[in-house]
């Protein structure tokens, strides 16, 4: 009698667990967070859910890569710096590079390994290898999102992996996106890559929208059951680059569709602003001409048509203005003599729901400008020329941050 009541309440309880179970991860998946930024300024260009709580599945590792580059660029670790693989490293799963406790993997096979594989044993060593513990480093991850303005993300592990604390919001993500495009240029170009080699076996990357949409270089998608298809991507096209996070889809091929569709609506908006702006401005020098032209005429004087302009490079857009004014500092101490003479000027840029700090060193010649620039990006630094704010209009370096 008391195992049938015991059986009975057994089975009532696994129901309880598998309602709750099912709501909590419907309600995880609720409804679909979308959001869109023009990578250059930060401008909002569509958005749905975007400050919704979500789980980040694997898009987690675009801050473990965030950090892992920092620490390159300041010489805490190198590339090919051997990593110890400890047991709990090894037991990590489910997709996952294969490694043996006790086995060491160098920095720069982790790297690929987290954007190709999304290898949840490899974030693990690098959390280990940077901050001691992988517990230690999801506290680093969360003070790095907040002084990246990434007011509602907490990390508790550094591959994305279920825990019901970590949490992220679209708009959060596109911010960490922006961030990792202005601030590592030489290290994001890794983000493209759709294959790599390790032991002698070529591993495939099954981030499809690569390879489906033209111009597009990153970043990386992300899976749990709790979770959903996410997906944070990038791509540029006529000297545009979008942002698109969109997160809690019932598909991968859903995913990828809707993040397609708000790749293409982005860049064509952008585009057309374009040809909007420069009839507005044809328009605009048209009439300053006729204006000039008349006045001439009336004093009977030879007065000159226009006067020189200056020119500004923008080095970089920080969610922080501190970072923005140092980075810009960097540039010109790394740089040749010709910028040591050059400002510097912090422009901030309101998006609506936050601030963006462009960097900008000032004072320039057209060609003078362009020349910097290119020095600029032949040391792999990111730059676009722009007029300074009494030209009111822009003008974009060509081959804008391009890839090395």
């Amino acid at each position: 009698m008391k195992s049938s009541l015991y059986r009975h309440l057994v089975h009532i309880f696994e129901c309880m667990l598998l309602v709750f179970g099912l709501a909590f991860t419907s309600e995880a998946k609720a409804s679909i967070s979308s959001i869109m930024i023009d990578a250059e300024s930060g401008e909002v260009l569509s958005s749905s859910g975007a400050d919704t709580l979500r789980y980040p599945a694997s898009l987690t590792k675009v801050m473990t890569l965030y950090i892992t580059f920092d620490a390159l660029e300041k010489g805490i670790i190198k590339l090919d710096d051997e990593l110890p693989v400890s047991r709990k490293a090894a037991n990590r799963s489910p997709s996952k590079l294969g490694l043996k406790a006790g086995s060491k993997i160098d920095v720069k096979t982790c790297i690929m390994a987290l954007i190709v594989k999304s290898a949840n044993d490899c974030a693990t060593v690098l959390a280990e290898g940077l901050g001691y513990s992988e517990e230690n480093f999801a506290k680093t991850m969360t003070r790095v999102s907040r002084e990246l303005g990434m007011k509602n993300t907490t990390f508790k592990n550094a591959s994305g992996l279920p825990n019901r604390q970590q949490k992220t919001t679209a708009r959060d993500m596109a911010l960490l996106a922006a961030a990792m495009y202005h601030h590592f240029p030489q290290y994001y170009k890794w983000f493209s890559e759709t294959k790599f080699t390790y032991q002698g076996k070529t591993i495939y990357t099954h981030n499809y929208v690569l390879k489906k949409f033209e111009g597009a270089d990153g970043l990386k998608t992300g899976f749990t059951n709790a979770a959903g298809f996410n997906i944070i991507t990038s791509a540029e096209r006529d000297g545009h680059r979008v942002i698109a996070v969109t997160m809690g889809h019932n598909t991968a091929k859903e995913r990828d569709k809707k993040v397609v569709q708000m790749m293409n609506k982005g860049l064509s908006k952008l585009a057309l602003n374009d040809k909007v702006n420069s009839a507005n401005m044809y328009a605009n020098l048209e009439e300053k001409k006729l204006d000039s032209q008349a006045t001439t005429q009336v004093a009977g004087l030879k007065m000159p048509q226009s006067q020189e302009k200056t020119w500004d490079i923008q080095v970089g857009a920080f969610s922080n203005y501190a970072k923005a004014r140092n980075y810009a500092l960097s540039i010109k101490q790394k740089s040749s003599r010709k910028l040591a003479d050059k400002e510097i000027n912090i422009e901030p840029i309101s998006t609506g729901s936050a601030i963006i700090y462009r960097s900008k060193i000032t004072g320039f010649a057209k060609k003078e400008a362009d020349a910097a620039c290119k020095s600029l990006k032949k040391s792999n630094k990111s730059c676009i020329v722009v007029a300074s704010k009494e030209n009111e209009q822009l003008i974009l370096a060509q081959n804008q941050y391009q890839q090395q």
